[in-house]
C-alpha cells in the first residue's frame, strides 16, 4: 500500500506543479532548480557516508558503469523518452520531457528511503518510512514539475515497479540483507545523487543511468570479499 500511495502522491503533486508553472517566473523556476539540487547534494552527501567499505563502492561503480555503457541505458531511456515527448508535445514548443523524467526517477527511486521504506515494507508490512517519503516526494514533485512538466509525473511509474519489486523480493532477499549490506547500497545509490545533483547544477554532464547497475552490485562484492 505504501508503494501504491507514493506513487499516486507523485502524480497529484506533479499536476498541481504543472499548473502552478504558467505563474511562476522563469527566474524563481531556475532558483527553485537550483534548490532542489542542493537539497539532492546533501542528501546524497549524507548517504555515502552510510557506507564503510570504500573498495565496494569504488568497484560497485566501476563495474557498474562498464555494464551500464554497454548496453548504454541512458541513451535507451532518453531514446524512449525522445519518442514519447515527439507523440505529446506540440511543434516548436520547448519540451523537458525527458529532463524532468530522468531527474524526478533517479530522485525519488534512489535515496535511503526509497530502499529502505521498500525493504522495511515487504519485511515488516510497516509502510510509516515510504508514507513519510511519499510527503516529501510530494513536495519535490511540485517544484519539480512547475519547472519541467510532464516528465515528472511520468516518474510515478518506475517509482511504483522499483519500490513494489523490492517490496516482493524483500522476504527472499532477507538472509543477505544485512545491515552491512544495505548500508553499501545506500552509499552507492547515494554518489549517483550526488552526480545527479550536479548535472541539474550545469556542472557536469553525467549520463547518470549508465550507472545505475552499480547499486545492485554492493551484496555480489562483499559477498566475495567474506570468502578471503
Amino acid at each position: 500500500m505504501g508503494v501504491i500511495i507514493n506513487g499516486i502522491v507523485i502524480v497529484i503533486c506533479s499536476l498541481i506543479g504543472m499548473g502552478l508553472k504558467a505563474g511562476i517566473p522563469v527566474k524563481i523556476h531556475e532558483r527553485l532548480m537550483h534548490g532542489i539540487a542542493l537539497c539532492v547534494l546533501a542528501i546524497g552527501i549524507d548517504g555515502t557516508l552510510a557506507g564503510d567499505n570504500t573498495i565496494v563502492m569504488i568497484l560497485s561503480v566501476v563495474v557498474g558503469a562498464i555494464i551500464g555503457e554497454s548496453i548504454d541505458i541512458d541513451h535507451k531511456v532518453t531514446n524512449g523518452i525522445s519518442w514519447i515527448e515527439k507523440k505529446v508535445s506540440k511543434p516548436g514548443s520547448d519540451s523537458q520531457l525527458g529532463q524532468g523524467f530522468i531527474s524526478a526517477a533517479m530522485i525519488f527511486c534512489i535515496g535511503s528511503m526509497s530502499i529502505l521504506g521498500s525493504l522495511e515494507s515487504g519485511l515488516t508490512g510497516n509502510n510509516t518510512t515510504l508514507y513519510t517519503k511519499s510527503i516529501l516526494d510530494g513536495i519535490t514533485a511540485i517544484l519539480l514539475s512547475s519547472s519541467l512538466g510532464a516528465g515528472v509525473l511520468l516518474s510515478a511509474v518506475p517509482v511504483v515497479i522499483i519500490q513494489g519489486i523490492l517490496v516482493i523480493l524483500a522476504g527472499f532477499l532477507a538472509p543477505i540483507l544485512s545491515v552491512a549490506v544495505v548500508n553499501e547500497i545506500i552509499a552507492v545509490g547515494s554518489l549517483l545523487l550526488i552526480g545527479l545533483a550536479l548535472n541539474i547544477l550545469n556542472i557536469t554532464e553525467l549520463k547518470i543511468m549508465n550507472y545505475t547497475p552499480a547499486i545492485f552490485l554492493p551484496p555480489i562484492f562483499l559477498s566475495m570479499m567474506s570468502l578471503f
